[in-house]
């Protein structure tokens, strides 16, 4: 199939950007959408051009690195799927497809479709830990965890940080990523006691980074490629409310 590709292009963080046009011919619709474009860049080094910047690592939709906005959704129209996961059989011939960065202030961009996610970062050594020394691993079911809690941290623990929902939220916020680290410690035994302490430091952190205020859009959710649920925010506001 052939594609026409309209990508955002920032030299720097400092740099103004533009959209500029690729015409991509021959794309096989086996292709996923990051192949897509390594043949768009194999041109464009041939051609003596600058590639694209994008970010990508395993390619198997589990670090979270391959985050890009297509044709204005997170991730693109595929629930459930992240981005190097797409592949271009959800395309038809001749189709216009418009590929940008996550926009959100807290994540500058620093080529193309590259940004900063570092702010993530700084959540989660801010508490998204736990400090208490365990020892070795504990043989199975030493410790007894209730059925729904269990799944609930399973749940909340698939958080890849890839930063779809701070994206897809007209606020900007990072609650989703914020609860999901939250939660998937704070529901288990070994999370309890620092459990407060971890919720305030994490929320206190993502206000300081400039993220927005949750007011339950849902659009976060909508894009997570893990599925991670709304209620994860509400067990967050719960557990921030607590430490107070």
């Amino acid at each position: 199939m052939n594609l026409t590709l309209k990508v955002w292009r920032q030299d720097g963080p400092s740099d103004q950007g533009r959209m500029v046009t690729y015409e991509v011919k021959d794309v096989s619709p086996d292709m996923s959408f990051l192949e897509m474009l390594d043949v768009l860049n194999e041109r464009l080094i041939l051609e003596g051009g600058d590639p694209v910047a994008f970010d990508h690592d395993c390619r198997e939709g589990i670090c979270g690195m391959c985050g890009m906005v297509i044709n204005g959704v997170a991730h693109g129209e595929q629930r459930a799927t992240t981005t190097c996961q797409l592949h271009m059989r959800h395309f038809k011939d001749g189709d216009t497809v418009t590929i940008e960065p996550w926009r959100a202030a807290p994540f500058p961009v620093v080529k193309d479709l590259v940004v900063d996610r570092s702010a993530f970062d700084r959540i989660i050594q801010a508490g998204g830990f736990i400090s208490v020394p365990a020892g070795s691993a504990p043989d199975a079911h030493a410790i007894p965890v209730k059925k729904d809690d269990a799944d609930s941290a399973f749940d909340a623990a698939t958080c890849i940080g890839c930063g779809a929902c701070v994206a897809a939220c007209p606020n900007g916020s990072a609650s989703l990523f914020t609860a999901a680290k939250i939660t998937h410690l704070g529901l288990l035994p070994q999370g309890q006691p620092e459990r407060d302490k971890r919720a305030k430091a994490m929320v206190d952190q993502m206000d300081l980074e400039g993220f927005g205020g949750c007011t339950n859009t849902g659009e976060c959710t909508a894009v997570c490629p893990k599925g991670i649920p709304l209620s994860t925010i509400a067990q967050m506001n719960r557990d921030y409310l607590k430490s107070k």
